[in-house]
Parts: structure tokens; C-alpha cells; sequence
């Protein structure tokens, strides 16, 4: 069979406004196809969403895209099943759903005058029916809000590094940030996390004041502030669900 044909029955080309998909196995698997001028190859990546997205370099064409992918079609099959087999993300938090809280897995229970409990955390609530994921992680922002900036100026002062703002927001693909004016953001979640994966993100952080970026002496000042840095990355990996 010529390559044409093969990546026809491959590929099946829906109506706008739908993306492509290709046939991989017993599954359908939506394509995005997107440009990137500054990319030299073509890239596939996997999606948590199950979407396959396709980078297209420049001067590339979408039928070359689609040749890469069919090309690539048992790598593709191997990152569907690595997927599937990843557990499932609890969407609702309900009585007796445990939750990362201060590094520790915590039960969500209900106490005897209907208060919400968590960990060393109490949360009065009128329906205890429902999904309590809003009203909990509104709780845990607001004790972010109140901690994580007094940790930061702390850190900052025991290494000398200036900082003029520190905000606390709801990030969702990032632990992190810091401007080159000095303002350091953080996400809000890092009050699930243990003291020392927190201390890590703030140090990270910080170190940027001094290296605005992620080179070889970066990793040496990240190194010099949190000797065990790599330990807290490794909690990092192995927990970023919680940023989902």
C-alpha cells in the first residue's frame, strides 16, 4: 500500500469547525494542528486531555504534519496507554475524600456541630451534601494569602535579596514566578505542599533576583539557597496534580 493511501485511512478529515483525528487502534484521537515559526521540527505531544498536538515549524505544511504523526503512530499508542493508566483526578471533594494539606493527606470529615474538619483546619458550612472543593480551596487561598508573603520577606532577608512586592494567585501551570522588578508571585497551592517544597519554590524564586533566568549559574545560586533542592522537585513531580 503506497504511503498515501495508508495515511488516508489513518486520518479522517472531519467538517470546520473540528479538528482532523487519527485512528490509533480502537480510538479516535482529536488533532490540533499549530504553527510555531520559531520551531525547526515537527513536535507530537499527548494531551492530559487526550487532544494529540501536532507543532508545525516554519515553512512546514499540514499534510507533512499528518505524514510525521502517522509515522508516529506506536509512540502515540504508548502515550494513550500511559494516560489511561494514570489515576483519575478526583473533580468533587466530598465527606471522606482525603487532600493534600501542608504535605500531609488529610480526610475531609464532618464534625459532631456539622464543621467541616481538615487536617487541624475547621470550616463552617450549611450543606455538607454538596461538592466542598470551592469552599475548601477558598479557605486554603485565604491562609496562602496570609502566609506565604511574611515566608518570603522572612527568606529574603535571611539571604539578602531584595523583593518589592509579593502577590499570591491562582496559577495553574506554575508553582512560581518573579518579575525583573522584584515582584514574586506564587501559587496558592503551595499551602498543600510540605514546608521544605515551599521554602524550595520561594528560594527558586529569589534566585532569580540574581540570575533572571534558568542558566548553569542559576542552578548553582538555586543550589547555594536549598542545598536539597532536588528532593523538593522530586515531591514536585511526583504531586502536579495539584495544580490541575
Amino acid at each position: 500500500m503506497k504511503n498515501d493511501e495508508m495515511f488516508a485511512q489513518l486520518f479522517k478529515s472531519t467538517q470546520a469547525p473540528k479538528p482532523d483525528s487519527i485512528q490509533v487502534g480502537s480510538k479516535s484521537i482529536p488533532l490540533l494542528f499549530v504553527h510555531n515559526p520559531k520551531a525547526r521540527r515537527y513536535l507530537l505531544r499527548l494531551r492530559a486531555d487526550g487532544v494529540a498536538r501536532v507543532t508545525v515549524p516554519r515553512r512546514g505544511s499540514i499534510s507533512t504534519a499528518k505524514e510525521f504523526v502517522g509515522k508516529n503512530i506506536g509512540w502515540l499508542e504508548q502515550q494513550i496507554q500511559r494516560l489511561e493508566a494514570q489515576p483519575k483526578t478526583v473533580n468533587e471533594w466530598r465527606l471522606g475524600t482525603e487532600i493534600h494539606f501542608r504535605g500531609e493527606q488529610v480526610k475531609i470529615e464532618v464534625e459532631t456541630g456539622g464543621q467541616i474538619r481538615f487536617g487541624s483546619e475547621l470550616l463552617n458550612l450549611h450543606d455538607v451534601s454538596v461538592d466542598l472543593r470551592p469552599a475548601i480551596q477558598k479557605h486554603l487561598r485565604k491562609l496562602a494569602q496570609k502566609e506565604l508573603p511574611g515566608r518570603v520577606m522572612e527568606l529574603a532577608s535571611l539571604h539578602g535579596i531584595e523583593v518589592s512586592r509579593v502577590s499570591v494567585r491562582n496559577q495553574k501551570s506554575r508553582w512560581g514566578s518573579c518579575s525583573r522588578k522584584g515582584t514574586i508571585a506564587l501559587n496558592w497551592r503551595l499551602i498543600q505542599t510540605p514546608d521544605f517544597v515551599r521554602d524550595y519554590i520561594i528560594l527558586h524564586e529569589l534566585a532569580h533576583r540574581r540570575q533572571m533566568n534558568h542558566s548553569d549559574r542559576f542552578w548553582q545560586e538555586v543550589e547555594r539557597l536549598c542545598p536539597d533542592y532536588l528532593v523538593a522537585e522530586r515531591w514536585l513531580k511526583l504531586n502536579a496534580k495539584l495544580l490541575r
